[in-house]
């Protein structure tokens, strides 16, 4: 369907950018690329400003951000920039001048302000930054990659007036990432050069890396649409993981899955250069597989094995959150990972043992009377994500036109598209619907990140103590985050899959809610190809690597997690039971 990809097949740029969702391997292909470039003679700077990077891993030494030359390969320098490390710092340098001077509410406000996403992404973006704009790095490379892009929103706050002012003193709304530029004037005209460079299609490529999967698709789309908007035009697609060919029953289901897959390619992604990666059995870890992506199969074994006999299966939580009567459960994980299934599942689960149940969803692609039968006796809803952040948008706007700017309202309606601005416009919807669960068993297919509850509570603290914005923030929301820290009464599912980028992201979730005061039992690892029995040899091997993941989150979890099998059959109806 498309040519295999190589770097030696395509018109390349000073500076490539790989970009694409968590764990489709954005990391491997930036390090194949810069390995074979390095390997025909190319001086190679290789950057990643991923936060669950293994760049460490995958050439088995230790990197920092200041660039290091790699053993055996002289024409390649890698630097592993830590963006987590770079926001703290950068936190610390914007609240720092205010310590002792406000009062602990608000500056714990301002703290949790600048700990989202947004932050991590911005004080990314200030480090690499350095990089694109670095004049002796031009001279010494003939290519720069970057492992990781920054997203379209990160991008246009950039390029509005009103970003560069501190509106640590303005800021009316709240809860949201505003602030997140504040004290970088300093570094304003090398973010328009970065920008510049981004968008300046001789100089800049940008690859989208996606898997021959329908939500990964979805999200490189998503992704195009928002650069193609800002004028960054000069971008191509990489799907990784193509099955070539097949065997047994589950290789032949998993071919045609992803043969299915890439018949519906979203349409924006049709018009882009696009070329695949075949499906690999092995870790890229070492210069061996780096070397071997584009161009060898290998079969190679970790030689791990079990360290449990039984492997306890959805059915065994669900009989844990019947026995511990537990009256709201979440599923939370990376997009992909099926977290609405699996919520229907435990909620077919509960019904089937009694419980009265209500599921919501947020995903707008799934209709859960297709999952379920609308006569199952699960009453269900659908949260529509769009409609409550309009709804909260214009709620914040026709506040603030009332006293600002055009050029601050421009600000404001960019920082009320960031994601936690978006969280926390659903979160009220949540919690409408959690307060069915003084009757009935309440099941959401996610929930918002710590990083949100910790930004709704400082912001309540904050608003009783300077008494403004009253009424933006409902009584069902400062209801609802005691009852979310209450493990008696709530259960977190985390859901993830058996490879090393949603384990990690799935860890940093854990944290993120840790750090507001909620607990996770249970995690699901699902799509286990270790579970299906394959007799493939790819599929096998593939099967036996998760072996390392699944004991890394047995010990993690002390043993509280099930396992769900790949299936190429559509979950629905009855078969949730079976899972």
């Amino acid at each position: 369907m498309f040519p295999l990809f190589h770097p030696h097949n395509i018109v390349l740029t000073k500076y490539l950018f790989f970009t694409g969702k968590g764990g489709v391997g954005k990391t491997s292909i930036a390090c194949a690329m810069a390995v074979t470039l390095a390997d025909s003679g190319k001086k190679v700077m290789l950057i990643s400003t991923d936060p669950a990077s293994n760049l460490q891993d995958v050439f088995n030494m230790e990197l920092s951000g200041k660039g290091t030359p790699i053993q055996d390969m002289p024409n390649l320098v890698v630097a592993n920039l830590d963006p987590l490390q770079a926001a703290a710092e950068y936190r610390e340098s914007v609240v720092a001048p205010y310590r002792g001077k406000l009062p602990d509410t608000v500056i714990a406000n301002m703290e949790e302000q600048l700990s989202g996403s947004c932050t991590v992404e911005i004080a990314a973006f200030n480090e690499f930054s350095k990089f694109i704009t670095d004049k002796q790095a031009q001279k010494e490379y003939d290519y720069i990659i970057f492992d990781t892009a920054p997203t379209g929103h990160t991008l246009r706050m950039l390029q509005l007036p009103s970003a560069w002012t501190n509106f640590m003193s303005e800021n009316t709304h709240g809860a949201s990432c505003l602030g997140q530029l504040s004290g970088l004037e300093e570094h304003k005209s090398m973010y328009k050069q970065a920008v510049e460079t981004l968008s300046d299609g001789a100089k800049t490529t940008l690859v989208l890396v996606s898997r021959p999967e329908t939500a990964p698709l979805q999200e490189a789309e998503r992704a195009a649409k928002e650069l193609f908007e800002l004028g960054i035009r000069n971008q191509s697609l990489i799907i990784n993981g193509v099955m070539e060919s097949w065997d047994d029953i589950i290789s032949k289901d998993f071919f045609e899955k992803q043969q299915k897959a890439l018949l519906n390619i979203p349409p924006t992604l049709q018009g882009l250069k696009t070329s695949y990666v075949p499906l690999r059995a092995y870790n890229v870890t070492g210069l061996h597989n780096v070397r071997s992506l584009l161009t060898t199969a290998s079969y190679s074994m970790s030689g791990d094995e079990l360290h449990f006999k039984h492997m306890k299966c959805l059915k065994d939580v669900v009989l844990d959150l019947v026995h511990s009567n537990k009256k709201v459960i979440f599923t939370m994980g990376k997009g992909g990972v099926g977290k609405t299934t699996i919520a229907a599942a435990v909620a077919l689960g509960l019904h089937a043992k009694g419980k009265a149940v209500h599921l919501a969803t947020t995903d707008p692609a799934v209709h859960l009377t297709y999952i379920i039968d609308e006569n199952s006796g699960i009453t269900m809803s659908h949260i529509d994500e769009q409609m409550e952040l309009q709804r909260y948008q214009e709620e914040i706007l026709s506040k603030a036109r009332e006293t600002m700017s055009a050029d601050d309202l421009a600000y404001i309606e960019e920082d009320l598209r960031s994601p936690c601005t978006q969280e926390i416009a659903v979160f009220r919807a949540f919690a409408q619907i959690v307060e069915k669960a003084d009757n009935e068993v309440v099941v959401i297919d996610t929930a918002p990140t710590g990083h949100t509850l910790l930004l709704l509570d400082s912001t309540l603290s904050y608003h009783r103590e300077v008494q403004r914005t009253q009424g933006l923030i409902p009584d069902s929301v400062q209801k609802l985050l005691p009852r979310l820290r209450n493990a008696d009464e709530t259960e977190v599912l985390i859901v993830t899959l058996a490879e090393t980028t949603p384990v990690y992201e799935a860890l940093r979730l854990e944290e993120d809610l840790q750090r507001a005061g909620i607990s996770a039992k249970w995690w699901i690892i699902n799509s286990s190809l270790h579970q299906t029995g394959t007799t493939n040899k790819l599929l096998s091997t593939k099967a036996h690597n998760e072996i390392r993941w699944i004991n890394k989150i047995d010990e993690h979890t002390s043993g509280h997690f099930a396992v769900i099998a790949w299936s190429a059959d559509e979950m629905k109806g009855d078969r949730l039971l079976a899972i």
